[in-house]
């Protein structure tokens, strides 16, 4: 499947969060991520998220694509995101 996620979360906390993404997707812009990846670990992303997010304060949201054929993407001025992983 491919995967967007973004998020919004508090200032003491997005650094962590930011390390979590960058195991399982690229980064492409600040708080967006996205990239193919497995059922499972999309299931263990979404746990080690959950284990780090404040619920009443943080949020996340997952965009979920069958197949990355099935997005269009536009960029209007530059382009951040960096192509490959980041380890």
């Amino acid at each position: 499947m491919y995967l967007i996620v973004t998020y919004d979360i508090e200032q003491e906390r997005v650094g962590k969060i930011l390390k979590i993404c960058r195991k399982y997707l690229n980064w492409v812009q600040n708080s967006v991520f996205e990239g193919e990846i497995s059922t499972a670990r999309f299931e263990k992303l979404k746990l080690e998220l959950q284990r780090n997010i404040e619920k009443d304060k943080d949020s996340i949201r997952f965009y979920i694509l069958k197949d990355k054929s099935l997005l269009e993407l536009e960029i209007l001025g530059q382009n951040k995101g960096i192509n490959g992983f980041i380890y």
